[in-house]
């Protein structure tokens, strides 16, 4: 069974003649640390058999971004095998976020590899809102379905 993990794409339009904006992550860590274009992601995380995939994007939402999803009824947008085989289902929410005092929960891992010294780094180093044009520059290659399965579920 490949892995899975459950996605939560929060978007915002103040109003009709603005560009609708995605918020979107970058992952944290030396093998990130130099790279944007193409190295963004929705916030997500792992889930195993018996969880709830929706509850488990917003946890990892609020884990990654440091803040819960703001209210709403999330809509499913399907699911995408990523390039690893992974399965990411990916769910929508409409609504806004502060990212004043954005922070992220953190892993450990040895850094610099073979250094037997253990380092402690962010899961995410940062959170933005882009534009779905933008998004679509910065989003990781196997993630850009969702942005277009978005699109189907605007107004």
């Amino acid at each position: 069974m490949p892995k899975r993990s459950a996605a939560l794409l929060l978007y915002r339009q103040e109003d009709r003649d603005r560009p609708v904006e995605v918020l979107l992550v970058h992952p944290g860590g030396p093998f990130w640390a130099r790279k944007d274009t193409g190295s963004w992601s929705i916030p997500k995380g792992e889930y195993e058999d018996g969880e709830e995939a929706l509850a488990v994007a917003c946890r990892e939402f609020e884990e990654e971004v440091g803040t819960p999803p703001p209210p709403g009824d999330p809509v499913q947008l399907g699911t995408i095998k990523q390039p690893s085989g992974k399965l990411v289902i990916a769910f929508s929410l409409r609504g806004d976020v502060d990212l004043t005092g954005f922070h992220s929960n953190t892993f450990e891992m040895e850094w610099p590899k073979g250094s037997g010294h253990l380092r402690t780094f962010p899961e995410v180093d940062k959170a933005a809102w882009f534009s779905l044009d933008v998004a679509r520059t910065r989003l990781l290659k196997g993630q850009l379905g969702f942005l277009d399965l978005l699109v189907k579920e605007l107004p």
